[in-house]
């Protein structure tokens, strides 16, 4: 049978480069997004018929999660794969951060992965499947006031709290923390810096080899760069 994966913030960047790669690979691949207009625009150029679901919603709304999880078991019967990949970054630094920016970053970036963790635990169980959580090189490395580096070192916290709980289950938990990606996630802080970067589909090869292992093995955490990022 198919495997079905659900990604999270799927119809741009690191998210829809991943969902095309394991469409290509023969997945039933369900991605959301807040962005109605995006999500069909990937669809459309995906062209991936019934085989690709998208569903619009809110990674940090408990009911949208739950929505969205809920259509997919009702569109395809299982769950195999979860990849939380939405989140987003702010300009600046906390000194110059809004407070209601900063309160969307955290319920998007630490939030978001937490509810859907914890909305598909159930199916994943039952497939013995596994869940990515995008982090950052921000999760591993301090700097001066970077709520948005808070915020991946939170993601990446919670997918080894996650893998305590469902290792003995049967169900793998990896973080892939990139550093520089040329993707617009950089809309907002002045366009993408200047080499080295990676692209997004660099990333989601790497997504895709931690969904492709075999039963019995869970890598947990990958840390990639361009090379000749220092930091």
């Amino acid at each position: 049978m198919e495997p079905v994966t659900l990604i999270t913030g799927g119809s741009t960047g690191i998210g829809a480069a991943t969902a095309r790669a394991l469409l290509k690979q023969g997945h039933r691949v369900a991605v959301t997004g807040r962005d109605a207009d995006k999500l069909a625009a990937f669809a459309a150029s995906a062209a991936a018929g019934e085989r690709l679901l998208t569903i619009t919603g809110d990674t940090s709304d408990a009911h949208d999660v739950a929505s969205a999880v809920r259509r997919v078991v009702e569109a395809w019967g299982r769950l195999d794969n979860v990849i939380a990949n939405a989140g987003f970054s702010l300009p600046g630094n906390l000194e110059s951060h809004a407070p209601e920016d900063m309160r969307a970053m955290v319920l998007t970036n630490v939030l978001g992965p937490a509810l859907l963790v914890r909305e598909t635990l159930p199916h994943l169980r039952e497939s013995k499947g596994r869940i990515v959580i995008i982090g950052s090189v921000a999760g591993v490395r301090n700097t001066p006031g970077n709520l948005y580096s808070v915020t991946k070192w939170a993601a990446h916290a919670l997918a080894e709290n996650t893998r305590l709980l469902v290792g003995k289950d049967g169900v793998g938990v990896t973080v892939v923390a990139p550093g520089v990606v040329d993707t617009p996630f950089w809309d907002e802080r002045g366009g993408t810096p200047e080499a080295p970067v990676m692209t997004a589909e660099q990333v989601a090869d790497t997504i895709v080899f931690a969904v492709n292992q075999p039963a019995g093995v869970d890598i947990n955490h990958i840390t990639m760069r361009p090379t000749g990022q220092v930091g």
